[in-house]
C-alpha cells in the first residue's frame, strides 16, 4: 500500500511566516507613522500662506491687519486644518500690531496641532507678515520644507 501524504504547513513553517510578517510590520509602521504627520505639516503650511495672503488683502481694504479667521473669510476661528472627521491643526491669528509712527503695522499667524498631530516633532507652526517661519519644537527647514 502507498502511503498517503498530507499536504498543507507544518506549524513551524507557519510560526517562521508570523514572524517575518511581525518583524516587516515592526519596521514599516513608524516610518509610515512619520509620512503621515508630515502629509500633515503640508497642510498646515499651505493653511499658513493662505491665511497670509488674506490677511495681506484685508489690509489693502482696511488698512489694518484682523484677528479674526472670519473677517478673512473663513467660516470658523480658528480655522481648523484637515478632513470632514478630524482636525490636524487649528489656524489662527496670534498677534495684530497696529502701525505707529515708530514701526509698520504686522501679524503673525500660529498653526498648533490637534489630536494625532501632537504627536509631531515640529509643534507649533508660526508665519509672519515679513515671511518669517517659526517652529515651537524642531528645526524650521526640517519642518518647512514639503
Amino acid at each position: 500500500m502507498k502511503k498517503l501524504k498530507m499536504a498543507g504547513f507544518s506549524l513551524v513553517e507557519l510560526m517562521v511566516t508570523v514572524a517575518i510578517v511581525g518583524v516587516l510590520t515592526a519596521i514599516a509602521m513608524p516610518a509610515y507613522k512619520s509620512y503621515i504627520l508630515k502629509s500633515h505639516r503640508s497642510a498646515a503650511v499651505n493653511g499658513l500662506l493662505d491665511a497670509a495672503s488674506r490677511e495681506a488683502r484685508y489690509y489693502t481694504i482696511n488698512n489694518s491687519y484682523t484677528t479674526s479667521m472670519t473677517a478673512l473669510g473663513y467660516t470658523a476661528d480658528p480655522m481648523p486644518v484637515g478632513t470632514s472627521t478630524s482636525t490636524y491643526f487649528n489656524i489662527s491669528v496670534s498677534s495684530v500690531t497696529a502701525a505707529s509712527t515708530t514701526a509698520p503695522a504686522n501679524f503673525v499667524l500660529q498653526a498648533v496641532p490637534q489630536g494625532t498631530q501632537v504627536n509631531d516633532s515640529c509643534g507649533t507652526f508660526g508665519y509672519s507678515d515679513l515671511g518669517q517661519r517659526t517652529v515651537s519644537a524642531s528645526t524650521v527647514a526640517s519642518c518647512w520644507s514639503q
